[in-house]
């Protein structure tokens, strides 16, 4: 059994008796909606037309959101409908970030996520979902999928359907006849600013309206509101915390493998604890930005194993671990000798750095993160925040044996770090939702940021600073080199994240 929806929007008449019925069945507060329409309108006056769009949970075959739920709060039935457990969420978010269609929302009395869940305990009685009941039109179909003799089985045989966004691979379970192009793909209708009875709230204008009229004529004129940006300030602050953690128990590692002329002290205690003492920072950010802090145990002691949150949590206690032990010993017995340990702790490091790309790469409905080089650019951005804390650290304890080797390995790493951030932007974009996001990077919302703080002095002021100490063989413009880069690190994390999400999914 595969139960799905079939809506007909050439019956549709926009008159939202789903979305009142499904609040009204679920008792969905203000301002989050289960199902919703949304209206798009076409051409330019006199000669337009509008269409309505009914969106909703797709209850897909390859559900992304249950993927990437890290404890199981999300879950498909043997039915195919796709059903939470608010008992179990934590509020990650994460969820929203991996639905392509924005069905997602944190409700604002329990704060969990909700969505959808085709009226399941309806369904186990025998009973139509609330929307299916009440459309005037009958526009709303739903069915055994696998069964040839129902209705939406029929329907789908003879009739030529659509689904929102098959190139993600999810399979939807929720199909539209006769819906316009521009309804089902967000980035084909532009965004004003304002709405037929309101102002938009938390508009951004990624998709100038001149250039959407000249190509597709397609408007938004009426949707209902959306968290657009459910990972804030605290991912991008953990995505730099956790840098510099990996950075500095890497240097560390390295230094005892290399046989480094440092002294113990710093590769056996000041590194470690700057690690641990991140790390720690890394954790606080994580917990707080969930929306139930209190259940956070969860993903350690009841995962979802899918979950890259998981076998992130599993990498940063290992990695805590190894390094706890390593301060440890740095104080009581000296720096472990051997290459078993310093490689323990390098290899570590490096996942702990590296592991986010495999969850933000879970997050399918943010194009922008499906990029392969970020698994590389993570492993870089730890290298270059290690190198500006070894720089940092030479200068001030005078290791003038470190400051050449030190210099040349950090303006190579952020050499590579600017390379690889040119190209992210710069290269051929595999989606027209990528390309939106980095032309919001470069010229849009986010380019004084990325301009001017990431680029110039993140990048630009380091790599000048860092060839004239190379070539002055070791000066305090080293330093503050480094200074100027662990900062526009943090810029670039900022600018990252919130251009994952600047991209509307409806």
């Amino acid at each position: 059994m595969r139960l799905g929806f079939l809506i007909d929007q050439r019956k549709c008449i926009g008159c939202h008796a789903c979305t009142v019925a499904c609040k009204a069945e679920h008792d969905v507060p203000l301002g989050v909606n289960r199902t919703w329409v949304q209206y798009v309108e076409r051409g330019q006056f006199p000669n337009t037309r509008r269409f309505f769009q009914v969106n909703r949970c797709n209850h897909c075959e390859n559900a992304p959101c249950v993927a990437i739920c890290p404890t199981g709060a999300l879950f498909k039935r043997e039915n195919g409908i796709v059903d939470f457990d608010n008992s179990k969420c934590i509020g990650c978010k994460a969820c929203m970030e991996a639905c392509p269609y924005d069905a997602i929302y944190i409700d604002p009395n329990e704060h969990t996520a909700a969505k959808c869940n085709f009226c399941a305990h309806r369904v186990e009685e025998g009973l139509l979902p609330a929307c299916v009941v009440v459309c005037p039109e009958e526009a709303i179909v739903t069915g055994d999928l696998d069964d040839q003799s129902s209705l939406i089985a029929q329907l789908l045989a003879r009739e030529p359907v659509q689904v929102r966004k098959p190139e993600q691979g999810t399979r939807p379970n929720v199909f539209y006849i006769g819906a316009d192009e521009a309804t089902l793909n967000p980035a084909m209708a532009a965004s004003v600013g304002a709405y037929m009875w309101a102002e938009q709230p938390d508009y951004t204008p990624v998709v100038p309206r001149e250039q959407v009229r000249d190509r597709a004529q397609a408007v938004k004129v009426y949707d209902a509101p959306h968290e657009r940006r459910p990972w804030g300030w605290m991912v991008s602050a953990y995505l730099w915390t956790k840098s510099v953690s990996a950075g500095a128990a890497i240097l560390a590692g390295l230094a005892a493998l290399l046989g480094a002329q440092a002294p113990a002290s710093l590769t056996g205690v000041v590194n470690p604890l700057i690690a641990l003492v991140f790390l720690g920072l890394t954790l606080l950010l994580l917990v707080g930005d969930l929306k139930r802090p209190e259940r956070f145990w969860r993903l350690l002691l009841r995962p979802h194993l899918t979950s890259w949150l998981v076998w992130g949590g599993y990498i940063l206690t290992a990695f805590g671990l190894v390094a706890t032990v390593w301060l440890a010993l740095g104080i009581f017995l000296g720096v472990p000798k051997g290459p078993v340990f310093p490689l323990l702790l390098v290899l570590l490091g490096a996942a702990a750095a590296a592991y986010s790309a495999f969850l933000f790469g879970q997050a399918q409905g943010r194009d922008f993160w499906q990029n392969p080089l970020v698994f590389w650019h993570l492993l870089v951005q730890a290298g270059v925040a290690g190198a500006a804390l070894g720089a940092i650290e030479a200068y001030l304890l005078h290791l003038t044996a470190l400051e050449g080797p030190l210099a040349d390995g950090f303006f190579a790493l952020l050499l590579l770090h600017g390379l690889i951030t040119a190209a992210e932007m710069v290269l051929p974009h595999s989606t027209r939702e990528v390309s939106l996001a980095a032309h919001a990077v470069t010229h849009g919302p986010l380019r004084r940021t990325f301009w001017g703080a990431a680029v110039i002095v993140g990048l630009a002021l380091p790599l000048l600073l860092a060839a004239v100490a190379i070539l002055a063989h070791g000066t305090a413009l080293l330093p503050l080199a480094a200074v100027f880069a662990l900062a526009g690190l943090a810029a670039y994390e900022h600018v990252w994240v919130q251009a994952g999400q600047i991209v509307p999914l409806t």
